[in-house]
């Protein structure tokens, strides 16, 4: 309650004067405070009662927020008041040092000054348990690394939540179980961001990179798209140094700085379609292609799209893959459930027979075991 009162008696002086004194606490807007022109106020917390005026000028902040541009209209229909209503609304708010722009006309709008945000988040209880769910989830996403700092946002969560809402997120998290992946490689959030920045900005980024014999290596790449696969992060690039297209994991990127010289990226760039192509060559111990009785719509569906290539042809579809493991294709294409031909590599066909000469041996035993009726 003393952080409810709090709040209160800080929109009680910010607001000039209104009564809090019955207001639902449903929502929470994190405590802080911001140093604007007018004077030193105080943006908090809290609630979904639409009918107080208090609450209907921070409704007015939020939207304006979210919006770019905003009309007196939308405002008023919202707020379920008149035109000149939301007047006074907005005369409140640039009266509290806050930068509200308004344009008249038929066309006219509000808006808040290009490059202003207001310091506080504001939170309802499901977008409350939302955050704090998916600062717990990062590690399962290749982000262990940043965990200490998730540890930290959390902290500062939980210390501005109404007792209420600390309790609910606390008892949902203690409930559930989040399951790492059995294999997750993290990538240093420092690389990733940098990536980010340098696709984003278009920017050539020159990369300190392990090979996958252990070599190091220092390439010039076009950085064009991030994808996160089986909880490894991967980067499509332009690499200078083979003069294509190529794949590469973040995780044996051991030191990054974007260049000056900027590129342009190729229209139409699919990132998983590149991270898919891309890994279902990269084993190089076998290159397997079979042709599939089945569309390339039911290939897509029986198959594990994400380590081969699909392409329609003679009526079927033509399965393109890489593989160390060629008894593991043969039972997929078993699992399939579909007629298939064998174009490449002859010694699938041995994995078959493999497989066949087990199956039979254990056939034969269950079939000795079994009772006999006469």
């Amino acid at each position: 309650m003393a952080l409810i009162d709090t709040v209160r008696g800080f929109a009680s002086e910010a607001f000039g004067g209104f009564d809090h004194s019955a207001i639902a606490v449903d929502r929470v807007m994190l405590l802080s405070y911001g140093e604007y022109p007018s004077r030193r106020v105080a943006y908090c917390g809290i609630v979904e009662h639409m009918y107080d005026p208090s609450m209907r000028v921070l409704t007015v902040l939020e939207l304006l927020q979210a919006r770019e541009r905003v009309t007196g209209r939308e405002l008023a229909e919202h707020l379920e008041v008149s035109d000149r209503t939301v007047q006074r609304y907005i005369m409140r708010l640039q009266d509290l040092g806050v930068p509200v722009e308004s344009t008249r006309g038929p066309g006219g709008f509000y808006r808040l000054k290009p490059g202003f945000r207001i310091p506080p988040l504001m939170f309802d209880a499901d977008e409350a348990l939302a955050v704090s769910i998916g600062l717990d989830a990062l590690g399962s996403i290749g982000l262990g690394t940043i965990a200490p700092a998730a540890e930290g946002a959390k902290s500062k969560l939980e210390r501005v939540l109404p007792l209420h809402l600390r309790e609910r997120v606390n008892a949902v998290r203690t409930a559930m179980v989040l399951e790492r992946p059995r294999r997750t490689v993290d990538a240093d959030s420092s690389v990733l961001s940098t990536l980010a920045m340098a696709i984003y900005q278009h920017r050539c980024t020159r990369i300190a990179y392990q090979r996958y014999d252990g070599r190091a290596t220092v390439r010039t790449i076009e950085p064009y798209g991030l994808m996160l696969h089986n909880s490894r992060w991967f980067l499509g690039a332009y690499c200078t140094l083979r003069r294509g297209q190529r794949l590469f994991r973040v995780d044996r990127i051991d030191s990054i700085e974007m260049e000056k010289e900027t590129f342009e990226p190729p229209l139409n760039f699919d990132m998983k379609e590149f991270v898919y192509r891309g890994l279902a060559y990269a084993a190089d111990d076998y290159k397997v292609e079979v042709w599939l009785d089945i569309s390339l719509e039911d290939a897509l569906r029986r198959f594990p799209v994400a380590y081969a290539e699909f392409i329609s042809e003679g009526g079927g579809t033509v399965m393109k893959r890489g593989s160390d493991d060629l008894e593991d294709v043969a039972l997929s294409l078993l699992f399939a459930h579909c007629r298939f031909e064998i174009r490449r590599p002859i010694e699938l066909h041995e994995a078959f027979r493999r497989i066949a000469e087990r199956a039979s041996a254990i056939a034969g035993v269950a079939l000795a075991s079994s009772p006999r009726t006469a």
